[in-house]
């Protein structure tokens, strides 16, 4: 990553962290194009997809850093969550179980959680 790529993906970082991801994902355009592969940039890019509410875009990305990093548990979370914000509750359930599985965090059993209550919900009408 060369030192403008690495800046630009330090402040699109640093934006998503102010909660402004419509400007985290314009500064992270040129970095996507520089390291389309990288899966630091795939994640970061993800997260502003989704924080943005842009979840097609948001599942592509997540997707795309599980398929570079099979072992990332975080990808699987938000590519979880981001199913889950769709309606794809089944699919949302097999992300969720390999993130647990992957990683016991509280945070990961609260979503798969609240994603099977809501299958179960609409289960019993």
């Amino acid at each position: 990553m060369s030192d403008g790529t690495f800046e630009a993906f330090r402040k699109a970082e640093a934006l998503l962290a102010r909660r402004r991801p419509l400007d985290a994902i314009r500064a992270l355009e040129p970095v996507l194009e520089d390291e389309p592969n990288t899966p630091s940039v795939q994640l970061l890019a993800a997260r502003a997809y989704f924080a943005s509410a842009q979840l097609n875009r948001a599942e592509t990305a997540f997707r795309k850093v599980v398929e570079l990093d099979p072992t990332d548990h975080y990808a699987r979370f938000g590519l979880g969550k981001t199913l889950h914000r769709q309606g794809r509750l089944h699919d949302a359930v097999r992300e969720l179980r390999i993130a647990v599985a992957m990683l016991p965090s509280p945070d990961y059993q609260e979503a798969l959680n609240e994603v099977r209550a809501r299958i179960a919900v609409e289960n019993s009408n």
